[in-house]
């Protein structure tokens, strides 16, 4: 089958291009601005799949709206009849569609051309007002505020905006694109849809803007962001996709002594607490005990010796681990344990705690694991 997708370029269309090249049945085809208008009736000519999403919202002149938005869209539907090709056609338009300014008149116009086209031959056709997406590839300081406050944020550039207590409904463009695509499982319906793409998350624009400066901040700092609900995850990925490629990569403080290199690398109050050592050969880390953290050590490169004994008793347990078996080895509380680099290169770990640590109460008690075994 193939798929022909207008606005391909754009912000939904490059989405929607990435996911329909991840299925193999498929041969898509993509026109943009500078593609003529011989191209388009090309490219129709042999598509049996139409996702219309080239549009304006913020043109030189107004008179775009309607060339663009309102006549590309009734030519699309005047050639595919012309053709007598009952081809699905999926409509991008928008929630202003309801609206009687311009560009909200001219979305309007191109879905009663669609609409026409469904009458007139039968084909599926499904137009989707779509409201507020944001995402990866979305333009900054263009109609997504959820871009612009990630890029300006980023660039550590200033925010503006007049009432932090506004409301928007905003949607979040994998969800969309998944919706998109599932249309493509309905092309042999006659029906003429009208789908809500969901969910649509609600936010003020002061929320908006703390979590993501929280999120600049957890980059300055080893925090993680609260990611249970699944905006803020959707949200802390579109922050990063604004990041630029000189700061994706930042150094942590280091603490070095005679034993190696220690660094902690993420913490949060849901997440507990990383960290990543390099111990040169036989050095030993640990004996200590927890009455209450847990730990997981797991090595990356090198050999080690983990040692654990419960608090009070004489029995050690010795586990070998090498890097490349890529084993965890969980710490349980009351159980002073170490770990020992008994190989000849530095020794690199990865340990896991199950809560920030806390200088005031650190939960953290020395004691030698082989000490009561001498």
């Amino acid at each position: 089958m193939e798929v022909l997708v207008t606005g391909a370029g754009g912000f939904i269309g490059q989405n929607l291009m990435a996911a329909l090249g991840r299925l193999p049945e498929l041969k898509t085809r993509a026109l943009g601005r500078t593609h003529t208008p011989s191209e388009l009736e090309q490219a129709l000519s042999s598509a049996d799949f139409v996702f219309h999403l080239a549009g304006v919202n913020r043109p030189d002149n107004d008179e775009e709206f309607s060339t663009v938005n309102a006549e590309l869209t009734e030519r699309i539907c005047q050639l595919l009849q012309q053709k007598g090709k009952a081809v699905p056609v999926v409509l991008a338009s928008s929630i202003q569609a309801g609206m009687d300014n311009p560009y909200g008149i001219s979305k309007r116009q191109a879905e009663d051309s669609v609409t026409a086209y469904n009458h007139a031959c039968g084909a599926h056709a499904a137009i989707y007002r779509l409201k507020n997406v944001f995402g990866k590839w979305c333009r900054p300081n263009y109609n997504s505020v959820v871009a612009t406050f990630c890029n300006n944020v980023a660039r550590d550039l200033p925010v503006t905006f007049s009432d932090p207590d506004h409301r928007l409904e905003l949607l979040y463009i994998d969800d969309a694109v998944a919706q998109l695509v599932s249309e493509l499982e309905r092309r042999q319906d006659e029906d003429l849809t009208h789908p809500d793409v969901k969910p649509v998350h609600e936010v003020t624009l002061g929320r908006l803007l703390e979590l993501i400066r929280g999120f600049r901040q957890t980059r300055q700092q080893t925090d993680t962001p609260d990611l249970r609900e699944s905006f803020t995850q959707k949200l802390y990925a579109t922050y990063l996709s604004h990041v630029p490629e000189e700061d994706l990569v930042y150094a942590l403080e280091k603490k070095v002594d005679a034993r190696g290199v220690l660094a902690e690398f993420a913490r949060g109050e849901c997440f507990g607490q990383l960290f990543v050592s390099r111990t040169a050969p036989g050095v030993t880390r640990g004996n200590h005990y927890h009455d209450t953290k847990t730990e997981k050590f797991l090595l990356l490169a090198g050999e080690a010796v983990i040692r654990m004994r419960r608090i009070g008793s004489q029995e050690v347990a010795e586990y070998r681990v090498k890097g490349e078996e890529l084993r965890v080895v969980d710490i349980p509380p009351g159980l002073t344990h170490s770990i020992e680099n008994v190989g000849t290169e530095d020794l690199i770990t990865l340990f896991w705690a199950s809560e920030e640590f806390d200088q005031n109460r650190p939960d953290t008690y020395a004691m030698n694991v082989l000490e009561e075994m001498e």
